[in-house]
């Protein structure tokens, strides 16, 4: 065994050189999964909006059919559509508008939430791959420390 002792500090700088490699894929790896979750939650926020397209539509259907019923009740009633019938439906309209508002802040609510998401996500992997960098330098300093005590 005394033959491997001169071969040690070799030995040591080869695994801490392994060490820093892995350490550097490993950050590699890391960055690529939170890019990923960055990419999920910008779709996310895409699909926040074909969300909110869909459902203003289906309230603009739902909301003719009750201004239908609203003004077929008025008439069957036999009053004009004038006066109190008149009012309803104005009312009935101003809500609606108020009801779309609502529903398009928070979609845009949602989304910003979704891209808040995805910059964090890409924050955290670019913190991971510069934690992993600093770890590599840290293998690849044991490393040399190992050398120069060879030679030293």
């Amino acid at each position: 065994m005394a033959f491997l002792a001169p071969a040690a500090p070799f030995i040591s700088a080869a695994t801490s050189v392994m060490a820093a490699s892995q350490a550097s894929a490993v950050g590699r790896y890391n960055q690529s999964i939170q890019n990923r979750n960055a990419q999920i939650a910008e779709q996310e926020a895409e699909q926040q909006e074909k969300q909110k397209e869909f459902d203003i539509a289906r309230f603009d259907q739902q909301f003719a059919q009750l201004q239908g019923q609203t003004r077929t009740n008025v008439l069957f009633s036999g009053a004009e559509l004038s006066g109190s019938g008149l009012r309803i439906l104005r009312q009935n309209a101003e809500q609606a508008e108020i009801e779309k508002d609502i529903l398009d802040y928070n979609s845009k609510v949602k989304q910003s939430q979704k891209l808040e998401e995805a910059n964090f996500a890409r924050m955290q992997g670019t913190l991971a791959k510069r934690q992993a960098g600093l770890q590599a330098l840290g293998y690849y300093g044991k490393a040399g420390t190992s050398l120069l005590g060879a030679f030293g």
